[in-house]
């Protein structure tokens, strides 16, 4: 593993300049947006911002942070001024099939592979992704610590949220373009009075549960092959991410 020193004072950027310190660059980041909603795709994007003035994306942050309209300007910004972008969008039912955290890992995978910037390390969000044969590292909160994870959140979120708006219009009684199909207590009462729908997370448990209570029906669509597991999230994994 390549040794590398990372400065406080580089505030976000502080990794990636010590990775080019070390010789390592281009660094690419990934990250995912939707792991804890119960509906909708799981989104996840990699990103490579160059060195330099070029690469100081203005008002870049955790996507979890920044408003909606900040994090659309800061989208724009990443888009204008990254060397390399990817999504991968993955639904609903390939989630209910593999299970949530085969498909984040999966999807980083990919995204990172699809990157039009072959990187020279890579900069993950809370967990290593083997099998992208450069060096890399998992950081914990990353999005928060990491320029590149950022961007990466940004592009992740903004897409995921634009996919669900799109959702709300075919099943508008969900209001999936206010909460994006993370549980609220909207989504709750929403799930009580229509039952769970085709893009619906059957392998969460209280999408389960409100198909038990419709009598194993489904309220706006059908859902083929999908594998019923006991998905238990952590309370952050259940945060709406705004």
């Amino acid at each position: 593993m390549p040794r590398f020193v990372v400065r406080r004072e580089g505030g976000l950027y502080a990794y990636e300049k010590a990775l080019e310190r070390a010789g390592l660059t281009p660094v690419a980041g990934a990250d995912e947006a939707g792991r804890g909603a119960c509906a909708g795709p799981l989104v996840v994007a990699a990103a490579v911002l160059p060195t330099g003035r070029r690469g100081q994306v203005p008002g870049l942050a955790d996507s979890k942070l920044l408003a909606p309209a900040a994090r659309d300007r800061v989208y724009d910004e990443v888009l204008a001024r990254a060397a390399a972008t990817s999504v991968v969008v993955i639904p609903a039912q390939e989630v209910d099939r593999l299970g949530l955290h085969v498909c984040n890992v999966m999807g980083m995978r990919r995204a990172l592979a699809q990157l039009a910037v072959s990187p020279a390390y890579v900069l993950t969000d809370g967990f290593p992704v083997p099998g992208t044969g450069v060096p890399g590292l998992a950081v914990w909160k990353g999005d928060r610590v990491a320029a590149c994870i950022a961007a990466a959140s940004v592009v992740a979120k903004v897409t995921r949220d634009r996919l669900m708006v799109e959702m709300h219009e075919r099943w508008p009684h969900y209001n999936f373009a206010e909460h994006k199909g993370y549980v609220t207590p909207e989504l709750q009462a929403a799930l009580r009075t229509h039952g769970p729908c085709s893009e619906h997370r059957f392998s969460y448990v209280n999408v389960r549960r409100s198909r038990s209570t419709m009598g194993g029906g489904w309220g706006g669509g059908r859902v083929r092959g999908a594998v019923v597991r006991q998905t238990e999230l952590d309370d952050d994994e259940w945060e709406h991410a705004g």
